[in-house]
């Protein structure tokens, strides 16, 4: 037992100890969010110079309002992980910074954080910053779409060579995380994406008809707001208590309006005359739209500040998230109307909706009134009423949409998950097919095996295609990265979209997992991994040289086997602690360096990566025996394996070793059993097995059949006796 004194020194160092971890962990953080922050600042600084405002993150989404001293707002700033926390490749959200201005277009994208493997060490992050670069001056309403797309209408981008699946989730969260947002601040309008093909007026459909019908069938919208009702809507401003009406002056009329589309000749013509319609008809060019607004009441729509030059600053409209403003060259006094039962008005005026608009009078669109309050000597608050509008069907027809227009709005409406399939439809076509031979093979492997020729050429020709086809150009090299995110995603949040983003991968291990059930991991091992192919494919061009071949005594080739379990174990502990630390650490794997970005990357990765290459032109898959976590990944799960496929005779191993010999990864006891945690499944021994010719134990067979096989019988003469005649 110690002694008192010594038990409290020694508490004291543990507080001490633990006190300057917290202290340090706390300098790390704070560290962290400083860099994040300059990043976001100095991006700011660069895109808004103007900007000397930038005010604390408000509302659901934690946007930053960016300004000036008078209160000029030029932008919103925010983060994305605050508006949806998609997932990205390894299984972490990506979080952007992104710059909005004020009529919804995006300044800027910019990545400040990430977990993805392939950025973290591989491509340089630069490209991906390139690739953001795109969304700059990009409506949030528009479509963007990476690669190939049928949407003519929407903006397309190249994606990153290595990256596809990364920069495919960027696009889904940028596009997803801007258009939230701005719905959000009341910059565009929910569903603005969905702008549909636009409709056209009739203009063969007209009959007589009064005001009183117009107004019945909502082709005259009326809106009527009392002095009461705009008090209310200033309640809670600056502007409350300003100008306010009396109690009895509550119910009293502010305004009175009337808004209605000219276009369709029975609105038009009954309400102008036959030769104002046409003569307004003709000075419109095509794609634009004339509308008539009417009112009565204290307040003036059109306003008493307009001036030669400039925009009406009460009326406005808005379709799709789209403002429309008008200019003294949109505006035509109206004083002659002809409707019948038609009220007198005292202001009324025509506005021109200009063709840029894009303008459609098949969908709704909304009238807005604003309504100013003075509450400083240049200090105004506003706000606005709307008036919403729907043309009747009858004096519009609807435009068919072309099969080519479906498919667009049928792959705008995909999950992202989908598209990259289609996207990628290629390359699962051709490796679905190649999983279908390999099926075939593999459960037809007795009768393959009796024919080693033309078994061997076959391999030999798959594994060219696994190296070149599945790794360099479909980039489906599995990883242990696979393994580690797939077990924390059934931890923590298991989402099959993640997984589904990547359908090469996703296919490749749907099927090894199968494969693991009935064969063991050596299908994957050594006919599926492209690494793994290409170090047999060198192998084989150095035996064909006669390049001298070394194989280790098995007591300590046995012992080396456990070095891939201890590296799995150790990765998945970092994992445990950090997920980017063990992605950094899963570079013991070369297969990014090899496999997918073809040797171009720094200069101690490729020779890392050429040194197991090296190696293997004396020894045999030197790395994927003695190394490889996934390799050891696999063969853990190889435990649950449901037939044993491979052939054995009672003499195997002893006394014959021919097998064992031969098998060039030595997954074979002296003993004659076969190791399936170490066999890659190249099926030499199963070809053996079957030859009558080199197994030792079939040959021995084959003699004793024969020398048990008995003699013929001979054949029995018949006596001749001859016949005397009389």
């Amino acid at each position: 037992m110690k002694p008192l004194g010594f038990a409290v020194v020694g508490t004291s160092r543990r507080w001490v100890a633990g006190f300057t971890i917290l202290l340090a962990l706390m300098f790390c953080v704070s560290v962290a969010q400083a860099k994040e922050y300059e990043a976001e600042q100095q991006r700011i600084e660069l895109l808004f110079p103007k900007v000397t405002e930038i005010s604390e993150p408000e509302g659901e989404y934690q946007v930053r309002t960016l300004a000036d001293g008078v209160g000029t707002i030029y932008g919103y700033a925010f983060q994305s992980i605050n508006v949806t926390d998609m997932p990205a490749y390894s299984g972490k959200p990506i979080n952007m910074q992104i710059l909005l201005d004020p009529k919804g277009v995006i300044v800027d994208a910019y990545m400040l954080e990430h977990h993805e493997p392939i950025v973290l060490i591989g491509i340089p992050e630069q490209k991906v910053h390139d690739f953001n670069a795109n969304y700059s001056g990009i409506h949030v309403d528009q479509r963007v779409v990476v690669g190939r797309s049928s949407d003519k209408s929407a903006v397309t981008v190249d994606a990153v060579t290595g990256a596809t699946v990364t920069v495919m989730v960027i696009n889904e969260i940028v596009m997803r995380a801007a258009h939230t947002v701005a719905v959000d601040l009341g910059l565009v309008e929910a569903g603005a994406t969905a702008r549909p093909k636009p409709a056209l007026v009739r203009e063969d459909v007209f009959q007589p008809t009064s005001w009183t019908e117009l107004v019945g069938n909502g082709a005259i919208r009326r809106m009527h707001l009392t002095r009461g009702q705009v008090d209310d809507a200033f309640k809670g401003t600056e502007a409350e208590g300003v100008d306010v009406a009396a109690a009895e002056q509550r119910d009293e009329t502010f305004i009175d309006l009337y808004a209605t589309h000219l276009n369709p000749p029975t609105i038009g013509r009954n309400l102008l005359g036959e030769r104002q319609y046409a003569d307004l008809m003709a000075n419109l060019k095509p794609g634009e739209h004339a509308f008539a607004v009417l009112a009565n009441g204290e307040y003036s729509f059109k306003g008493s500040g307009y001036v030669r030059g400039g925009i009406f600053d009460r009326v406005q409209l808005r379709q799709f998230g789209d403002t429309i403003s008008f200019r003294d060259l949109d505006f035509i006094r109206l004083s002659d109307v002809y409707a019948e039962g038609m009220p007198e008005f005292f202001e009324m005026a025509i506005f021109t909706a200009r063709e840029q608009y894009r303008f459609d009078p098949g969908s709704p669109w909304n009238l807005e009134l604003l309504v100013r309050r003075q509450v400083g000597p240049v200090e105004s608050i506003f706000t606005s009423f709307e008036m919403p509008y729907v043309m009747p069907e009858e004096y519009i027809e609807r435009v068919p949409l072309t099969a080519e227009e479906l498919a667009a709005i049928e792959e705008a409406n995909r999950p992202l998950w989908v598209n990259i399939w289609y996207q990628k439809s290629f390359q699962v076509g051709v490796i679905l097919v190649a999983l279908a031979l390999l099926t075939v093979i593999l459960f037809l492997q007795d009768k393959f095996t009796q024919h080693p020729n033309f078994l061997k050429r076959l391999r030999h020709g798959y594994l060219v295609f696994t190296v070149v086809f599945i790794g360099w150009y479909a980039l489906g090299q599995l990883s242990v990265v696979n393994v580690l995110t797939f077990v924390h995603a059934l931890v923590q949040d298991f989402r099959w979209e993640l997984f589904l983003t990547d359908p090469v991968i996703f296919i490749l291990w749907v099927f090894t997992a199968a494969s693991i059930l009935l064969w063991g991991r050596g299908v994957f091992c050594g006919w599926l991994c492209p690494f793994g192919a290409l170090q047999e494919l060198i192998n084989e061009a150095a035996r064909k040289l006669k390049i001298p071949q070394y194989d280790l005594p098995f007591g300590v080739h046995e012992r080396l086997w456990a070095i891939k379990y201890i590296v799995l174990l150790v990765l998945f502990g970092i994992s445990l602690e950090s997920m980017m630390m063990a992605e950094k650490a899963a570079e013991i794997e070369p297969f990014k360096t090899a496999i997918t970005l073809k040797f171009d990357r720094q200069w101690w990765f490729v020779a890392y990566a050429v040194f197991l290459l090296v190696i293997n032109i004396f020894t045999r898959k030197v790395y994927c025996r003695y190394v490889c976590p996934l390799g050891a990944g696999l063969a853990i799960t190889g435990r649950f394996r449901l037939f044993d496929w491979l052939k054995r005779r009672k003499e195997c191993g002893n006394p014959c070793q021919i097998c064992a010999n031969e098998c060039e990864v030595q997954a074979i006891h002296p003993d004659g059993h076969i190791n399936h945690n170490e066999c890659h499944y190249c099926l030499d021994c199963q070809m053996t097995y079957h030859n009558e010719n080199k197994c030792p134990p079939l040959i021995q067979k084959n003699k004793r059949k024969k020398r048990d096989k008995k003699a013929p019988v001979g054949a029995e003469l018949i006596p001749v006796v001859q016949v005397v005649e009389p």
